[in-house]
């Protein structure tokens, strides 16, 4: 259920077919935000400006789905580099299941897509239009103003330019810079599928950061439950010192009450994008931001306390286990994993072949006699060119006893481009001891082997067919 909070009396849980209650989140400041805009910021950077990087003529990233092209670090993989993609998701399971299971949630609060928009875009242009929380929530909740209309009609325009400047930069890490310019540029009944994808992506973002915010992150997202599998003793995240804090009360000097460091101020809950109390302890809608961490900071150092009374702390910690002792072991393992297939992934991106294919047996046929007796294989092969410049080549048969003669020549490839060519293997069949012999055929470029693809070659029963000899 979406914790929500009316930022008077705390988190209130909606009861059912409630209306929802608005999260009016007071506007965030602290050494932990200033760090996390820095990295916020230069992530958006490298989020606008990766698609229109090229590298070798080729985007420093792409996921074109359509066409099953993707470029990495300006690098062209096709369908057959699957292999490598398998080691990339390998890389991003072990990733999540590490900083997970070292600093918790700190992904959603600092790195994700959703809270750098949500927090470091929208909801500050929101300050900028409409203020703080509490004039925000004057505004949405005094009468019908022609300010307040034109506040509404601002920011809701400002929202929807956004969305539709992130949808298409989201669009040109699918087809591409290239493409995407012309569906800008040239008319629209040109490119109506392109202008209908950028129009329904446009509306999503908008609906999303306008108007869900925070259930993608409480309800929507699967990871803030896939988290609590992950989380042990050891795992960090954002929590509050129940020993130092409590009991928690205001400070007041004729109260000869023992009480702890919280004043019990709200500052916490106020400033929390998810709209819930981190006091109550960890909580599945916690983001991890910091937040609460800077605005209880600022209050300590006001009334003369220790920082950190909410902080980084381990389960362990926040729940007290006397017998608890810090351990290291699952980090070390998970990072040592993660590493080497780092290593792999990068070694299999930088030595793949600029040149790869597919060779395949002529359909429906086995071998055929020629006139002067040899025995020959019709094959066709597909070539793809992933160097990212043309490239010149031809096929060679690894072995000398094998004669490659081709039914349609092609010895070059365009930029990104594809050959299909058929061509026959014809040998003496005296030179063949089995009914199948494997044998390779050599792709090569400018007299360098390129890329080597191994096959078979059917004969028919000779005086040296060992395999009929035997009666098999």
């Amino acid at each position: 259920m979406e914790a929500v909070v009316n930022n008077n009396e705390g988190p209130v849980l909606p009861s059912k077919g409630k209306k929802r209650n608005w999260i009016y989140a007071k506007k965030p400041s602290g050494k932990l935000y200033n760090y996390r805009q820095w990295v916020g910021y230069g992530l958006l950077l490298f989020l606008f400006l990766a698609p229109f990087i090229k590298l070798n003529g080729n985007p420093f990233l792409m996921f074109n789905i359509v066409e099953r092209k993707f470029s990495i670090f300006g690098n062209m993989f096709f369908p057959q580099d699957l292999h490598i993609f398998v080691f990339g998701m390998l890389i991003i399971m072990v990733g999540i299941v590490l900083f997970t299971a070292v600093f918790g949630r700190v992904w959603c609060g600092w790195t994700c897509p959703q809270t750098i928009f949500m927090e470091l875009i929208f909801r500050r242009i929101e300050y900028l239009i409409e203020g703080d929380w509490t004039q925000q929530k004057k505004l949405n909740e005094g009468p019908n103003t022609d300010a307040r209309a034109w506040k509404k009609l601002l920011k809701h325009t400002i929202f929807i330019l956004i969305s539709c400047f992130i949808s298409n930069i989201f669009l040109a890490y699918i087809i591409g810079v290239d493409a995407l310019l012309k569906i800008i540029t040239e008319p629209i009944n040109q490119h109506l599928g392109g202008f209908i994808s950028i129009a329904i992506f446009t509306a999503l973002f908008y609906a999303v950061f306008a108007h869900v915010r925070e259930i993608v992150c409480t309800t929507i997202c699967p990871y803030g439950r896939f988290q609590g599998v992950l989380l042990d003793d050891q795992s960090m995240s954002v929590a509050y010192n129940v020993e130092r804090g409590e009991p928690r009360g205001k400070v007041n000097k004729k109260d000869e009450a023992k009480k702890g460091d919280c004043v019990d101020c709200g500052l916490c809950v106020h400033v929390c994008p998810t709209g819930i109390d981190i006091r109550n302890g960890v909580q599945l809608e916690c983001v991890n931001c910091t937040a609460c961490i800077d605005a209880c900071d600022a209050v300590m150092e006001k009334i003369g306390k220790p920082k950190r009374l909410i902080g980084f702390y381990s389960l362990g910690e926040v729940e007290g286990k006397k017998d608890f002792q810090k351990s290291y072991t699952r980090q070390i393992l998970y990072s040592s994993v993660l590493v080497v297939l780092t290593v792999v992934f990068l070694f299999l991106i930088f030595n793949r072949s600029e040149i790869d294919g597919s060779l395949l047996r002529a359909t429906g046929s086995t071998y055929q006699t020629q006139p002067d007796g040899r025995v020959s294989n019709l094959y066709t092969i597909e070539v793809i060119n992933k160097s990212g410049h043309p490239i010149p080549f031809e096929l060679k048969a690894s072995e000398a006893k094998y004669e490659l003669k081709l039914v349609n020549k092609i010895d070059s490839l365009a930029k990104d481009g594809t050959a299909k060519m058929s061509f026959f293997l014809i040998t003496d069949k005296n030179n063949i001891s089995t009914y199948k012999t494997k044998t390779s055929i050599m792709i090569l470029s400018e007299g360098k082997e390129m890329n080597t693809l191994k096959t078979t070659f059917i004969c028919p029963p000779g005086a040296n067919n060992k395999h009929y000899e035997l009666g098999k």
